[in-house]
């Protein structure tokens, strides 16, 4: 199986990498895609390796997204209708879309949020509430094939409801 994880530069340090780890201790192979192919570098200074660009993505060849937050790697992917149009598509198919914090965003852009119930980083939830989503301040909040977290204390339970929905795929 393979799974795609979204990257910016600014990116929340935590929310890529520990979904990475997982994922490959857990045998998946994992892509990291962005727009180019600059190493991105984390909101810590932290620079992660690109495997794909994002306008080679087609959700037919991936099981599963990872959308990591960080406010500033988060708005960059919503701008990139290259990750929309993979989002949209990964989560029309009914794969795994899973996004943390500040990821919401993506979603917000990237497909019909209103009556879904969603989380994230407490200081965005006005957005969801304003595009029509049901907020709840849960650690991991599962909606259909929707994954999302508030932020990375909540990586724990994010990656076992991950795990779970790839197993039952």
């Amino acid at each position: 199986m393979k799974i795609a994880i979204l990257a910016a530069d600014g990116y929340e340090d935590q929310e890529l990498w520990y979904p990475r780890f997982r994922l490959l201790e857990e045998g998946y192979a994992v892509i990291v895609a962005a727009a180019d192919t600059n190493n991105k570098i984390s909101k810590y200074g932290y620079p992660t390796k690109v495997d794909q660009l994002t306008s080679d993505l087609n959700a037919d060849d991936f099981d599963a997204v990872v959308i990591p937050g960080g406010i500033k790697g988060a708005e960059s992917l919503r701008m990139d209708p290259q990750v929309t149009g993979f989002v949209k598509q990964m989560y029309e198919q009914k794969k795994p879309v899973a996004s943390i914090c500040h990821g919401a965003w993506v979603l917000i852009s990237a497909i019909p949020i209103k009556g879904k119930k969603i989380t994230c980083y407490k200081g965005m939830k006005d957005d969801l509430i304003v595009g029509g989503a049901d907020y709840v301040d849960e650690k991991v909040v599962v909606d259909g094939n929707l994954i999302t977290s508030r932020m990375p204390t909540d990586l724990p339970a994010f990656m076992k409801e991950l795990l779970k929905q790839l197993i039952s795929n």
